[in-house]
């Protein structure tokens, strides 16, 4: 069955697995270049998308597009990366919002954590995710797996510069919270009727120095004294909760 497979497409990525797959193919900015299943989908992807072609294959042609340590349950999808979205579309969305909030990412460069992150903006209705787009991986079949499709549903900016894209959000209205351990604040002290941008530093330094000097205050997570810090991804689905109340 390998001669279906489109050969070099440029700049598209493989979708794997079916919560990513099926967001995928229910999104209009999504273009379906190849997609296949395995036999026993095949009924179910019919029904689900009636008018959109794929092939059946097995496993192993699968495996051939995602690797075999992906867990693709039958499904792969061969589409272009989603648009990066300007933070001054994101600034125009939120002029009218007396409340809202945006996560920044500095350097967290973990493919699961990235996505687990997204599944949580989509959950507790972040405006969007800003990220460093030299220091942060690209789309790919991990992420959106580990975002359990979500990343359809999450405004993404990519910014040259992170340290402009932080005073153009300040111009813009928002509030800078950076996330640090040792901060004296806590996380339940501070106003959340405002628009709000929180800073997630990288797993193991942090935050860099020029981004923390860039926030308005910094806050941490009450936890308790033997723990030193939570994973990235738990500490941002905390801090979004915390701020939807």
């Amino acid at each position: 069955m390998a001669h279906h497979f489109k050969k070099n497409i440029p700049n598209t990525v493989v979708l794997y697995g079916h919560h990513a797959v099926f967001a995928a193919l229910k999104n209009k900015n999504r273009h379906v270049f190849n997609l296949f299943c395995t036999p026993e989908n095949e009924k179910i992807l019919k029904a689900s998308f009636p008018n959109t072609p794929f092939d059946v294959v097995s496993k192993k042609e699968i495996e051939k597009l995602v690797g075999t340590s992906a867990v693709h349950q039958g499904y792969a999808l061969v589409t272009n990366p989603l648009p990066n979205v300007s933070l001054e579309k994101i600034c125009a969305q939120t002029k009218n919002k007396a409340r809202c909030h945006i996560l920044i990412l500095d350097q967290i460069t973990d493919v699961q954590n990235i996505g687990a992150i997204i599944r949580s903006a989509a959950a507790f209705g972040a405006e969007a995710l800003v990220v460093q787009d030299k220091n942060t991986p690209l789309e790919n079949g991990a992420m959106a797996k580990a975002s359990a499709g979500t990343i359809e549903l999450v405004n993404i900016v990519r910014a040259t510069n992170l340290n402009r894209a932080i005073d153009f959000l300040k111009q813009n209205g928002f509030w800078i919270i950076g996330l640090d351990a040792h901060a004296k604040q806590k996380l339940d002290e501070i106003d959340r009727q405002t628009k709000l941008a929180f800073v997630l530093g990288s797993e193991g330094d942090g935050m860099r120095r020029l981004t923390q000097e860039s926030c308005d205050l910094t806050v941490r997570l009450e936890t308790n004294e033997n723990v030193e810090s939570l994973n990235v991804s738990n500490t941002a689905a905390i801090v979004l909760y915390e701020l939807g109340k």
